[in-house]
């Protein structure tokens, strides 16, 4: 077979199974990347484990998210993760240093590594040549125990690029095309591999861009060849020794096709309240703005900050619009300064925050009430920026900035100015300071935990028997900030489960949490629709619902990571073999399941009655064999316990 460039990477890692789609594989994992609101719970269950120092060739801890210090709780947990990394062997990249996935990308990432991440995002590095993804906490710390990643090996999506993209045109668009011919479902199950031509005109940068928002496509991973693009930005990162050519073979086999003429795209904007809700700029041009923000993961570059200054150059921001720059790492930062980027946004109005993620995990920068906001961030989900029922769009730095100068939705192409012409400098000032490189030996390094860091909670293996309520129901789409809300309110709880569990569902409905906790012991269950779980890798949305008791979910279909996570903490995920049986399930209905551990180890098909109406509904569980354990003994984190006595 002619074999892609994913299929070549898996192939050189695979450790276990054989690399038939939805079959099962073990892979070798030689990079992990934690960030602050997921990290404190990989370092605490790493710690759990009893071991002295991570076995992988690399992993990297940054705090990026949890910036704003209102109390002692973020300053106390970045402490925390400074003293964890230092034992246990991780380098540790300081608050304000900047986002994980860029700053990856410039010291870390090499082609043709395998990197495993607690972020959605992590999929990033896949712009050079590395297969990349997200996972829950508690996989990446078994990656950093020297564990192999269990994962159904996924299709493989080929998309060939032609053409180039034309001026007010760039690689966000590319990505928000992607997304609305194939929705936030298209990618499930699958490897996003970009080839063709068009690539010839697209620099690594631009291939973040669109790596990262694999993630809204829900695929597992996506990834982009190691070619002379790659080798220059290596190059410009003083890291050209990593550089290796990595390609698919000519006319290779993929399990699915498509192709974007990159001519042909136009300036493209998501509409409230989904990534996947994508249209042309001119359809929803001339409406009122109150805030443009650029920066995030999504629009990390050094060019996304510089096309916007030469946008703006000379010009003065409408004097209705909050315009927030968001610099993605220290030394893009450093960098605008020095090429006096900088002073040009500053000159016309722009409001400059410290590196990191700040607006778009909703750690301030949230928009007025009933307000516009444009957002150069990957998500816009119901709530994520701050604000309730908020209106964030997602677009790409040329709209944001032309939409800043006029306070109305605007096609850059209407600004009646040539377009700016950015070229890519041949040298930057590199900028290291705020990475610290991990003791040689931590056996004396003393871990730090502040007052509100407490255990992991433990939890009791399912029962034979169960007979439990319907506390909730949601439709289709939920994703694990409506189940687990972000911001500045919630985040400092991220290593205290008892508190966080309060926030549970709250964006949805405020009392699930009462509701819930008073069937904390008999337990309870979850009825959802098709793709729930979609969005952040966070661990916390299904570690807090298993805390309050949640034994089961019951869904159309679930987003792979949150799937997982489920697993991990012994939520039972069950799939409705016929969907309509998703109508005679109501909440507050009982639901009654016999001889469940006898029927996860022999049969896929669990059979529930609904004490209501007496109805029976047949559901699947689609479960390895391993995952059938963790669920038996209650957590993933009981059963490596059990396997180690």
């Amino acid at each position: 077979m002619n074999k892609s460039l994913a299929y070549k990477i898996i192939e050189a890692h695979l450790v276990e199974g054989d690399m038939a789609p939805g079959r099962e594989i073990g892979l070798k994992i030689d990079q992990t990347l934690t960030q602050d609101a997921t990290g404190t719970m990989v370092m605490l269950e790493f710690e759990a484990m009893g071991l002295s120092r991570v076995k992988t060739e690399l992993s990297a801890q940054y705090v990026d998210h949890n910036l704003l210090q209102p109390d002692f709780r973020n300053a106390d947990d970045h402490l925390f993760l400074q003293s964890a990394c230092d034992k246990f062997g991780v380098w540790f990249s300081r608050p304000g240093n900047g986002v994980s996935h860029p700053v990856h990308m410039e010291r870390f990432g090499i082609p043709g590594k395998t990197l495993l991440g607690s972020d959605s995002h992590t999929c990033a590095a896949g712009s050079l040549g590395m297969l990349a993804m997200g996972a829950g906490g508690l996989e990446v710390a078994l990656a950093m125990a020297g564990q192999p990643l269990y994962v159904n090996m996924p299709e493989i999506f080929g998309v060939r690029l032609t053409g180039r993209l034309p001026d007010w045109v760039s690689a966000k668009d590319v990505i928000l095309e992607m997304l609305r011919r194939h929705g936030v479902a298209g990618g499930v199950g699958k490897i996003i591999e970009y080839y063709g031509p068009g690539l010839d005109h697209l620099s690594a940068m631009d291939r973040h861009v669109i790596a990262n928002m694999g993630a809204e496509l829900g695929a597992t991973s996506t990834i982009f060849p190691s070619d002379q693009a790659t080798r220059r930005f290596l190059k410009l990162q003083q890291r050209d020794d990593t550089w290796i050519e990595l390609m698919a073979d000519k006319n290779a086999d993929y399990d699915h096709y498509d192709e974007i003429n990159l001519s042909e795209l136009e300036p493209l904007i998501a509409l409230p309240s989904s990534p996947g809700n994508v249209v042309p700029v001119k359809e929803v041009a001339g409406k009122d703005i109150y805030q443009a923000m650029i920066g995030s993961s999504a629009n990390p570059g050094f060019r996304d900050f510089a096309i916007a200054a030469l946008i703006v150059e000379g010009k003065e921001i409408n004097d209705h619009v909050s315009f927030d720059i968001n610099p993605t790492s220290r030394q893009t930062l450093e960098n605008l300064v020095a090429q006096g980027y900088l002073s040009r946004l500053i000159r016309a109005g722009g409001r400059i925050h410290q590196a990191g993620c700040n607006g778009c995990i909703g750690m301030g920068q949230a928009p007025a009430t009933g307000k516009i906001s444009l957002r150069t961030v990957p998500r816009n989900f119901p709530g994520r920026s701050g604000t309730t029922e908020d209106h964030v769009y997602l677009c790409g730095p040329e709209t944001a900035a032309a939409s800043a100068l006029t306070g109305k939705i605007t096609d850059p192409r209407t600004l009646g100015i040539s377009c700016p012409q950015f070229k890519e400098p041949d040298e930057i000032i590199i900028n290291t300071k705020m990475l610290q490189q991990p003791s040689a030996n931590g056996e004396n390094v003393k871990i730090e935990k502040g007052p509100n860091i407490k255990p992991l909670p433990s939890f009791q293996p399912i029962l034979e028997n169960l007979e439990i309520p319907v506390l909730i129901k949601v439709g289709d789409n939920i994703s694990t900030d409506e189940i687990m809300p972000a911001g500045s309110r919630v985040l400092p709880y991220r290593s205290n489960i008892p508190e966080i569990s309060k926030f549970v569902f709250n964006p949805i409905d405020s009392e699930y949490f009462d509701r819930a906790i008073s069937f904390q012991e008999i337990g309870s269950a979850i009825i959802a629709g098709e793709n729930y779980g979609q969005g952040s890798s966070r661990e916390h949305a299904a570690l807090a619902p298993r805390y309050l008791g949640v034994k089961v979910v019951i869904a159309k279909s679930f987003a792979r990571i949150h799937f997982q996570n489920l697993v991990n903490f012994g939520i039972l995920p069950l799939i409705f073999v016929d969907a309509t049986d998703f109508e005679k399930i109501g909440q507050n209905d009982r639901l009654a399941m016999k001889y469940l551990r006898n029927k996860l180890q022999l049969d896929d098909e669990i059979e529930i009655t609904n004490k209501r109406t007496g109805e029976v509904i047949r559901t699947i569980h689609m479960l390895s064999l391993r995952q059938r354990q963790s669920i038996l003994a209650g957590s993933l984190i009981n059963l490596i316990k059990n396997e180690a006595k």
